[in-house]
């Protein structure tokens, strides 16, 4: 069996949480678990993070996925309903959906339901992706408070700014001046205004990335923050090659020895979610030591140089990301983010999960 393989650590998922427990201890927190649970599987996650008040995914299938392995907690589906079959299913299993604009409202009110729904109304504060126009939410929600087919009322919007320097101050003061004219509850702060802006975390929090122990924030390590990497991506070495000067290795002769050296072949390429477009100088970690890749990533196979490992051998063990090499450092190099990398994981389907229960 080839020898690829991710490890979960739901200890570091928990001790994630508690992080976000600490930063806003009077939250309610809506644990982001979409794309299956960020590359690390949905229910692994959600049963390292079971004590969330609520989970949010994409859609109806990963909603009822939580639902039938017994999680009883508010799910929210974040982008909403697609189709009107979804909003019947999502009032009978007690779903929450955000709605964003008319079409959806639409659509809720032309089925009459039996069951009320809970709604998280987004609002379109500046990031102008998805949610209502300011302008128009106020006159919306008056008319919906007047609608039978709402249980409760959400109101939430998404800022793009919080792990820059123009902070999230543009666009909460627009949210304010709406939300601060009813007594809905009050859902904005996502990773990194969890840890920026104390004044974001209100009635709910939507911690995503830091759960999962890689640093929303660029230029700031995730362990500055104590965050733990709750993925572990390791490989083996497969074969060893020696170099002589000038000798070059892999596609394209983009990397060519200075000097002898001894390379070693790794299972893990591109098709299995590691970055592509990997420099030459990507860290690795090998026999105790970290080095770095060297040469072009292939589909199926990486070159780290190992010249100066010398008990590396064939079937030494290889951390690709993880507890000695953060995420993070990795996406830096690829020129990309953590949330990729770890995600990719997931949608390349090649590599199985392995569960680190403690």
């Amino acid at each position: 069996m080839r020898p690829l393989k991710v490890f979960v650590d739901q200890a570091s998922l928990r001790h994630n949480f508690a992080i976000v427990k600490q930063l806003a201890p009077k939250s309610k927190i809506m644990s982001v678990v979409k794309a299956n649970g960020y590359g690390h599987g949905l229910i692994n996650v959600a049963q390292g993070l079971s004590e969330s008040d609520g989970f949010a995914v994409l859609n109806l299938n990963e909603a009822i996925d939580l639902r039938e392995h017994g999680f009883e907690q508010d799910i929210l589906l974040l982008e909403g309903a697609f189709e009107s079959y979804e909003i019947s299913i999502a009032a009978k299993m007690r779903f929450n959906l955000v709605v964003h604009n008319l079409h959806q409202l639409q659509m809720i009110e032309k089925l009459k339901l039996n069951h009320p729904i809970d709604i998280h109304f987004k609002i379109n504060t500046g990031m102008n992706r998805l949610g209502f126009n300011p302008k128009e939410a106020k006159d919306i929600l008056k008319s919906m408070k007047k609608t039978p087919y709402f249980k409760s009322i959400t109101l939430m919007t998404h800022f793009a700014t919080a792990d820059e320097p123009r902070g999230v101050d543009w666009q909460f003061d627009v949210f304010n001046d709406i939300a601060n004219d009813f007594d809905f509850s009050r859902s904005v702060a996502n990773s990194a205004s969890i840890i920026n802006f104390k004044n974001t975390h209100l009635d709910w929090v939507r911690p995503g990335i830091m759960l999962y122990g890689a640093s929303p924030i660029v230029g700031r390590k995730s362990s500055t923050l104590n965050l733990k990497p709750a993925m572990y991506l390791k490989s083996k070495i497969i074969a060893l090659q020696n170099l002589s000067k000038d000798d070059s290795v892999g596609y394209g002769e983009t990397f060519k020895a200075k000097n002898d050296m001894r390379i070693a072949v790794v299972a893990c390429g591109y098709a299995d979610g590691y970055p592509r477009h990997a420099p030459s100088g990507t860290p690795v970690y090998v026999e105790g030591k970290k080095t770095s890749t060297v040469g072009r990533i292939s589909m199926d196979m990486l070159y780290i140089d190992v010249t100066d490992i010398p008990h590396a051998s064939i079937s030494s063990d290889v951390e690709l990301w993880g507890e000695h090499i953060p995420v993070d450092d990795v996406a830096e190099k690829a020129g990309t983010v953590g949330y990729e990398l770890l995600c990719g994981i997931s949608a390349s389907k090649r590599v199985p999960i392995e569960i680190i229960h403690g």
